[in-house]
């Protein structure tokens, strides 16, 4: 792998401080062309702009897939990634379902080790603190024929990062007209235009003062299914439940983490379909205890309340359940606890 170096590094004009997520990257950059029918050979370069002609592929038909993964670093220094392979292996799902070559296990792992000790300094020690990690792949072929590109670009970029939220009520709308998926789609995968056409509904709802949506299915809007970017979840008399993983829902990793997690210490969780009716009837009952979502950026977050149909309903401000698992998960990332799952990888 061809490595070049940047000459000066640009990590001590940053306040890591005040970091607004996502709009700093590291020094280096993993990239990797397809042409010819084949990868060929990946390097790693100063960050830097791109050079596209105006009718690459990916402007007009939108072959475009991407990963969202975490490294951290103890308190000794040792920097540490969650689960990388189910990110691998889900960007290669992804980029299947919409005709993208797949990417070879070994150059990814090679790259994303060597841009790590590269910008290792740009990881921060101490839980909130984190280096975002964002592989994509899209389609760079010149030609705006309808077709599926003959040529792509792979590339790995890093953010350092603090916290996703600071605190504050979550608020979210269950969703009655838009859908984020339907059944047969790409729901499943990470899409760029699944995000795209997230936007002007998720805007119209931060308009009337809620920080997310509860998507249900495209049908009939009886099933809930994701909350804005993340899985999410229900206590209700003491069951954790969620929406199984189908090709609408995406299969976070942050969520199946949270489900081992549940079940070793106890929690009964419960992998199926939920109707708004029966959300609604849990909170009429009393029996609605908690609300989370779970994701990359946000790790768990709990949310406070959901409205459906002009109809605010409020949740308790206490969610032990969603804490103690967002603390058992965290403890794992930055190696403050046993991982009796085998989940840390070290990068060495």
């Amino acid at each position: 792998m061809n490595i070049t170096r940047v000459q000066n590094t640009k990590i001590n004009s940053v306040d890591f401080e005040n970091l607004v997520f996502g709009k700093t990257f590291t020094d280096h950059m993993f990239i990797c062309h397809y042409r010819d029918g084949n990868w060929q050979d990946p390097e790693i370069s100063p960050y830097k702009p791109l050079t596209l002609d105006p009718s690459a592929s990916v402007f007009h038909y939108g072959q475009a897939v991407f990963e969202g993964m975490k490294a951290f670093k103890d308190d000794a220094g040792k920097l540490w990634l969650f689960r990388p392979k189910e990110n691998f292996d889900r960007i290669n799902r992804s980029a299947k379902r919409l005709q993208i070559p797949e990417f070879p296990e070994t150059y990814f792992f090679e790259g994303l080790n060597n841009l790590l000790k590269l910008d290792r300094d740009w990881v921060k020690s101490g839980e909130g603190n984190s280096l975002y990690v964002r592989p994509f792949v899209f389609a760079s072929q010149p030609s705006v024929q309808a077709s599926a590109s003959m040529e792509y670009i792979f590339m790995i970029i890093c953010a350092p990062v603090k916290a996703y939220y600071t605190g504050g009520d979550i608020n979210v709308l269950i969703a009655e007209e838009y859908s984020r998926a339907a059944n047969g789609g790409v729901g499943f995968a990470k899409a760029a235009g699944n995000y795209a056409a997230q936007f002007y509904p998720t805007s119209e709802a931060l308009k009337k003062g809620f920080q997310q949506i509860i998507w249900t299915d495209a049908s009939n809007h009886e099933y809930l299914e994701e909350a804005g970017t993340m899985n999410i979840f229900f206590k209700i008399n003491g069951t954790l439940i969620t929406s199984p993983t189908n090709d609408r829902i995406l299969d976070g990793i942050t969520r199946k983490s949270i489900i081992e997690i549940a079940k070793q210490n106890g929690f009964p969780v419960e992998e199926r379909p939920i109707k708004v009716g029966e959300l609604k009837e849990a909170h009429e009952k009393g029996i609605l205890e908690e609300v989370f979502g779970t994701g990359t950026a946000v790790v768990v977050l709990p949310i406070h309340s959901f409205s459906h149909q002009g109809k605010s309903y409020r949740l308790s401000k206490q969610t032990p359940v969603a804490h103690q698992l967002k603390d058992k998960l965290v403890g794992i990332q930055y190696n403050t606890c046993e991982d009796p799952f085998n989940w840390r990888l070290s990068v060495d």
